[in-house]
């Protein structure tokens, strides 16, 4: 926002808590109530796309319990289970797990 900004005067309809918190908030900084919301106007913008906290914190706890549960194998293991999979494609499906590899 530059220091010569045009403005609009506008009207909306706010509930009681939020107008609350506008006059405190305006109190409390010293500021005008319209500056108070061209302000928080100005930060929800700036965090438009970004993560709320409880939605980063919730991601990081699925990721806390998803990813202990990857089971760890060697590329070689992997390559192999690639093998099969495509060899079962051409031939028509896979073979049930219950053969024995031993």
């Amino acid at each position: 926002m530059g220091t010569a900004a045009a403005t609009s005067k506008v009207t909306f309809t706010l509930d009681n808590d939020t107008v609350h918190g506008i006059e405190e908030a305006a109190e409390r900084l010293g500021l005008p109530k319209s500056q108070v919301v061209r302000e928080a106007v100005a930060e929800f913008h700036a965090r438009l796309g970004r993560m709320s906290d409880r939605e980063r914190l919730e991601k990081l706890r699925l990721f806390d319990t998803f990813v202990p549960k990857i089971a760890l194998r060697s590329p070689g293991a992997v390559a192999q289970e690639l093998r099969e999979i495509r060899l079962a494609r051409r031939s028509g499906g896979r073979r049930p797990a219950s053969r024995d590899k031993a």
